[in-house]
């Protein structure tokens, strides 16, 4: 239907509309600048009037339609303010930067070289991953750069595929963390469950805010995705353990407890076995059968 009334300018041909439009430029501001219109004849005036309507069409029909579907216009979600992903960037820091000597203990270093032993010749790098991981164990929960160059060099990888992999995975933590990492889960199921009186509950009682650490380096408390318990929501990790099913009271002491030097047993926290319903088995609950169940004798 545009293109009738567009037609009706003198342009049945939109090869003739797309050469005046790369002639006299697609930007309709630049087109009715003063100076551009006294250079133009009656002829190249109806083109520009034709031209300025196309700009003014496609620019609604964009606004209208294209803002929902173009991917150039869609929108990053984060909900982490202060994670370890926050800054693929590196900065140099006191305790992070070139200069800082990182080396696997002996013992880490026989974990390292079985690791690698595990995959077969020219195909050592595919150990990035458990190596990167034994190296933030064994420099108290955080991976610096000089621990990434380590693992670089024993794989005979680039140190920028290390980079790669140390700034996808948000279990790589490339910042200084206490020493027990709160991690609490904020997606849809366990914000319907209360997450939020449980972040409200442990900044309150750590005195910090998400992506600080407490004076004593004791805690740091981040906010993450889901961590797969939706189930047992609301939860927490701490370092390696989940806690679900929690209350605002199991959270304090939970952190009362961490505080002590004490581990609390991890898992839900009210009674239940795992992600079981909450009144108890519905299906499976015989012994499974044992080997050799319904099978011929003579198989």
């Amino acid at each position: 239907r545009k293109r009738n009334v567009w037609c009706n300018e003198g342009y049945n041909d939109w090869k003739n509309l797309s050469i005046a439009l790369d002639r006299h430029s697609s930007s309709k501001d630049h087109i009715q600048n003063e100076v551009t219109f006294k250079t133009l004849n009656k002829s190249e005036l109806t083109q520009c009037s034709v031209i300025c309507r196309c700009v003014d069409s496609l620019g609604k029909i964009k606004e209208h339609f294209l803002g929902f579907y173009d991917v150039r216009n869609k929108r990053i979600h984060t909900t982490a303010l202060a994670s370890s992903d926050a800054l693929f960037v590196h900065r140099d820091s006191e305790k992070n930067n070139p200069d800082v000597k990182f080396e696997f203990t002996p013992e880490n270093m026989k974990r390292a070289e079985a690791v690698m032993s595990i995959y077969p010749f020219g195909h050592k790098k595919a150990a990035v991953i458990p190596l990167l991981d034994l190296a933030q164990r064994q420099n108290g929960g955080w991976l610096p750069l000089s621990a990434m160059h380590k693992v670089a060099e024993l794989l005979d990888m680039p140190r920028m595929r290390v980079y790669e992999v140390a700034t996808f995975y948000t279990m790589f933590i490339r910042n200084p963390v206490g020493k027990y990492h709160v991690q609490i889960c904020t997606t849809t199921p366990c914000w319907l469950c209360g997450s939020d009186d449980i972040m409200k509950t442990i900044k309150e009682k750590l005195q910090i805010e998400v992506g600080e650490t407490t004076k004593d380096n004791m805690f740091t408390l981040s906010e993450v995705e889901c961590l797969g318990a939706c189930v047992n929501a609301p939860m927490i990790q701490v370092n390696d353990n989940y806690y679900e099913d929690l209350t605002v009271e199991d959270t304090k002491e939970i952190l009362d407890s961490l505080a002590a030097g004490k581990l609390p047993k991890a898992g839900p926290r009210n009674g239940r076995f795992a992600s079981e319903p909450l009144g108890g088995l519905t299906s499976l609950t015989e012994p499974p059968y044992g080997p050799g169940f319904k099978v011929r004798s003579d198989l």
